[in-house]
């Protein structure tokens, strides 16, 4: 078990991640000081009225990482471990997944520290639209668009929404993705992140030859991308051995229906507890024997402590940030394919903007026509992304790094410096 002394710092994990990829690309000094850093920080402190009277200050941030590219784009998150350094890679992390895939937008992050499972829902609005207030001056349909992360989703968009317009006089849906389909929602957008994955493995299987109607698959974290990803593959034949969640995780190597999973966590709070499944930790699941491998949870699951235990052919990486740096390398090493973060949970963001591009027009496209953008969209960006890696003889998430900082550093350079 690491604790929190030992926990890689994601920032600079991110940072070296964006270094590997400078050198490859032999970038200037100065553009690389220019893109290591973020471009604003906002911390604020704010006070919420508790169900119980009492008055509570919780901190929240919101970083900006890089707009060269266009508005800044990215996610909310409440949990009691979320610190400055965590929204910083998260924030340039998703500089790095908008280019890769294309989009116009730049990268941020938001985050506040505190325990959501602990607090009721009316706390939870009370949080949500005063940390909104707090972030009004950054967010905006045209310079900042959030959206759901851990622990935030479209209910806690629809606040945010609700209390940017209410500061406005008039409704403005464009501010935030990943809302209610019924004031301004995507079709599609709550399954995109999970559905992205599996059109990224798909794209993987061809490429290895591998049968996925006979893969083994074990997902680490089954909050909504893990649970969706996990279950349109069960519907399409594989087999979901083992799954987890902040509580623990269940292993049947005969299989899991990942719907009746889904079920019995709605009643009961966790996955633990499946009938017909064994107990095991989210560290014991990392390293079952399997075909394909998602971790869907945090940060820093994977590191050099358990990577060459890992069995896995290929990792999809549906959370941001799973694999350090030295887990990286030794996953290269054994020949696992991992299918990096900013390439892999890109379908989140993808249908994000097809929502940010319906809002704006006020002209909305069916569910069909959404999965069918994104699979092109995923599909397309893997094969630039394989293609580089086998020529460069290099891991995919060094090769998607190539592309995406090359991308960004082109329009930086081509906006110049103000003034």
């Amino acid at each position: 078990m690491i604790t929190e002394l030992e926990k890689p710092n994601p920032y600079e994990i991110a940072c070296r991640q964006f270094d590997i990829a400078a050198d490859k690309l032999g970038l200037e000094e100065d553009l690389r000081r220019v893109l290591r850093s973020t471009k604003r920080e906002l911390t604020v402190h704010f006070p919420v009225k508790m169900d119980n009277g009492e008055v509570k200050v919780f901190t929240g941030y919101r970083v900006h990482h890089n707009v060269a590219r266009g508005p800044a784009k990215g996610g909310i998150r409440y949990h009691p471990d979320v610190t400055l350094d965590e929204v910083r890679a998260l924030a340039m992390w998703m500089t790095w997944k908008c280019a890769v895939v294309r989009l116009p937008y730049g990268g941020a992050k938001g985050g506040v520290i505190c325990d959501p499972k602990q607090m009721s829902q009316k706390e939870l609005e009370g949080l949500t639209r005063r940390f909104t207030t707090e972030i009004s001056i950054l967010i905006g349909p045209d310079s900042d668009i959030p959206a759901p992360d851990v622990n935030t989703n479209s209910q806690t968009m629809a606040w945010i929404m609700d209390t940017y317009s209410m500061h406005h006089g008039y409704s403005i849906p464009s501010v935030v993705t990943g809302k209610p389909v019924n004031i301004g929602g995507s079709e599609g957008r709550s399954e995109a992140t999970g559905r992205g994955v599996v059109y990224v493995l798909e794209a993987a299987a061809k490429e290895l030859h591998m049968d996925l109607s006979k893969a083994k698959v074990a997902v680490q974290g089954f909050g909504n991308a893990g649970s969706v990803a996990s279950s349109i593959l069960h519907n399409h034949g594989a087999r979901v051995v083992a799954v987890s969640d902040s509580r623990g995780g269940i292993y049947n190597p005969s299989g899991l229906n990942p719907n009746e999973v889904l079920e019995h966590k709605m009643v009961t709070g966790s996955v633990v507890g499946f009938r017909d499944a064994e107990t095991i930790t989210n560290d014991e699941l990392l390293t079952l024997p399997c075909d394909v491998l998602i971790p869907a949870a945090l940060e820093n699951q994977i590191t050099e402590r358990n990577a060459d235990q890992i069995r896995a052919r290929v990792i999809v990486e549906a959370a941001n940030g799973p694999t350090t740096p030295d887990a990286d390398e030794i996953l290269f090493d054994k020949g696992v394919l991992v299918i990096p973060d900013i390439l892999a949970n890109a379908g989140g963001v993808t249908v994000s903007y097809f929502e940010w591009v319906q809002d704006k027009q006020a002209f909305f496209w069916s569910e069909r026509e959404i999965n069918q953008r994104l699979k092109a969209i995923l599909t397309s960006s893997f094969s630039e992304v394989y293609q580089l890696s086998n020529n460069q003889k290099t891991s995919m998430r060094t090769a998607a790094y190539m592309i995406a900082v090359d991308r960004v550093a082109k329009a930086t350079k081509l906006r110049g410096i103000y003034p």
